[in-house]
């Protein structure tokens, strides 16, 4: 290998005559984004690199960008490719894009797969990665990154929101089955834990001490938030538990705990319904959402589009499987024996958490995917969340069918001849 062949120039020190000279007509700069210092490497249409600029983002970012400016009204043509590496590029990428650059992107693992092939050495940094990212855009690796508009960008900020206040909400539970199961162990036997009238009760008791000696509170209580939907039997059967239960009785301190944590889930609850009401409000118009809200219902499609887009918009339904994080992979070397496939749950989890929903809603209501379901779940030995992925996974080749203008047939999806329907 050259010696000093990755030996790169600030950004102040780089001459846009020499480049454009160097790169003939047409050049090709590919960026390897970093949280501060970025590497630039530009490369030829014959594959040779003819130099790397480095630059710090933000102070230095403006500079790259003129400098990207004049070596394009000398060689005419640049296209420029990079990572997508969290957000630390989005920034530089709404930049270049402002100043008319084509910006593609490439995936960071094509990258890391490339590092020996490209030079024969295995090792790799940033410069190196910048050459690899403008030669794999060459070899028509990559694909167009425009900045998402307005409207997909609300749609994603609102899912994070959503996200976050689910995760708060799910954190909480967990605290709490805890807490009950030291204290009153016998409350989740008698109510969900998921429930807002378990919620509620240890956000208005916090333990069972308090519920023992207030019954007609409770009755009250209980009452009003399950809207007279709690059986008068269950309601007693909180009551006397609380009397007799076989937990460690809570400090002063304990309850105030309790009470607490009790209190903040039931604000995330409400926080992610409100959130989750806002995503549909701002899906009410959008004609993706209205294609799958017959399939998998309202607040399913809004999730579904916010976080991966129209679905119709992929080449393929296996590449939106992949973009879901619902497409397999299976490890296996040798004579190691193959591993069970597994999904790789890459990307958004609350798109995962609504399909699983929405697969639960399909088995109970379709009885061609309650038919495939069962025997499934025969197939693999009783495994019935094997199973729900399964359902998943074609659900959403439904979908894509669905966001091209098919309609949604569950007989196009199974095989109906083995099922022994009726």
């Amino acid at each position: 290998m050259t010696k000093r062949k990755y030996r790169s120039v600030c950004v102040k020190d780089a001459r846009s005559e020499l480049l454009a000279e160097r790169g003939g007509m047409g050049l090709v700069v590919g960026i390897d984004i970093a949280k501060e210092t970025q590497f630039a490497a530009f490369m030829s249409r014959e594959l040779e690199v003819v130099g790397i600029v480095r630059f710090d983002h933000p102070s230095e970012t403006r500079a790259f960008v003129s400098l990207l400016e004049d070596v394009r009204t000398q060689v005419g043509d640049i296209d420029v490719v990079m990572e997508p590496s969290g957000v630390y590029g989005d920034a530089i990428r709404y930049t270049l894009t402002k100043a008319g650059f084509d910006v593609h992107r490439v995936s960071p693992k094509r990258t890391h797969d490339a590092a020996e092939v490209f030079d024969g050495v295995p090792s790799l940094h940033d410069a190196k990665a910048a050459s690899i990212i403008a030669k794999l855009h060459l070899d028509g690796a990559s694909s167009p990154w425009p900045v998402r508009p307005e409207g997909e960008r609300d749609l994603v900020a609102q899912l994070r929101v959503i996200e976050l206040h689910h995760k708060q909400a799910r954190k909480g539970r967990n605290r709490l089955e805890a807490l009950t199961a030291r204290h009153w162990p016998e409350l989740t036997h008698i109510l969900d834990l998921k429930t807002a009238t378990l919620i509620e009760l240890l956000m208005a008791f916090g333990g069972p001490q308090a519920v023992s000696e207030r019954p007609e509170e409770v009755r009250a209580l209980m009452r009003s938030v399950g809207r007279g939907k709690i059986a008068p039997e269950k309601i007693e059967r909180v009551i006397e538990s609380a009397g007799s239960t076989v937990g460690m009785p809570p400090t002063p301190g304990e309850v105030l705990a309790i009470q607490a944590i009790a209190a903040e889930t039931r604000r995330n609850q409400h926080a992610t319904r409100e959130a989750m009401n806002v995503l549909k409000r701002l899906t009410e118009q959008d004609a993706a959402v209205a294609a799958l809200r017959p399939v998998v219902g309202m607040k399913t499609a809004a999730t579904i589009v916010a976080a991966v887009g129209d679905p119709g918009g992929y080449p393929s339904a296996k590449g939106l499987m992949k973009a879901m994080g619902l497409n397999l992979r299976i490890h296996s070397s040798g004579k190691r024996k193959p591993g069970k496939e597994r999904i790789t749950k890459r990307g958004n989890g609350m798109v995962r958490m609504m399909l699983w929903l929405a697969a639960l809603r399909k088995i109970k209501s379709d009885r061609v995917v309650r038919a495939w379901y069962e025997s499934k779940v025969s197939r693999d030995g009783g495994r019935r969340p094997l199973a729900i992925v399964a359902v998943m996974r074609k659900l959403v080749q439904g979908l894509w069918h669905v966001a091209r203008g098919a309609t949604f047939d569950s007989r196009l999806l199974f095989d109906v001849r083995r099922l022994e329907l009726v």
